[in-house]
Parts: structure tokens; C-alpha cells; sequence
């Protein structure tokens, strides 16, 4: 599954970030998101907009592109 399945307000675990481009993998690194991590998913914003997560007590927005790109469980 993929994180742009997850349904808003549902949770999910960061199983696979190894898809992502380099610079998306290494920003969400230094931010804190790493495999195994719990995600909810506050809100996925209209016509090819960011999604909007939380993850260790932080939000943070995504493009689509790679939202689709980040393998989840849940």
C-alpha cells in the first residue's frame, strides 16, 4: 500500500522510502520520518495539491509525486 491510499485521519507505518529520489528521501530523514514510523494523514488538499501528515508529533506537507512514491502499512 501506498501512502496517497491511506484515507484522511487513518494511520498508517512507514515501511518503504527507498522509491523516493535522494532529496526527498535525505529532507525526510533530516526531519525525522524513517521506516517503521506511525503516520496519520491530516488532509490530502485538491487538484494535484500536497498531502499533510503527522509523524512524531510534527506535520508536515508532501508533494503527490512522492506521497505515491512512500510504501505504508496500515
Amino acid at each position: 500500500m501506498l501512502m496517497t491510499d491511506i484515507k484522511p485521519g487513518k494511520q498508517a507505518v512507514i515501511t518503504d522510502l527507498t522509491k523516493l529520489d535522494k532529496l526527498a528521501h535525505k529532507r525526510l530523514l533530516d526531519l525525522g520520518v524513517y521506516e517503521g514510523e506511525t503516520i496519520r494523514l491530516l488532509a490530502s488538499f485538491p487538484f494535484g495539491g500536497p498531502y499533510l501528515f503527522e509523524v512524531s508529533g510534527q506535520r508536515i506537507g508532501i508533494r503527490r509525486f512522492d506521497a505515491g512514491r512512500i510504501g505504508v502499512e496500515g
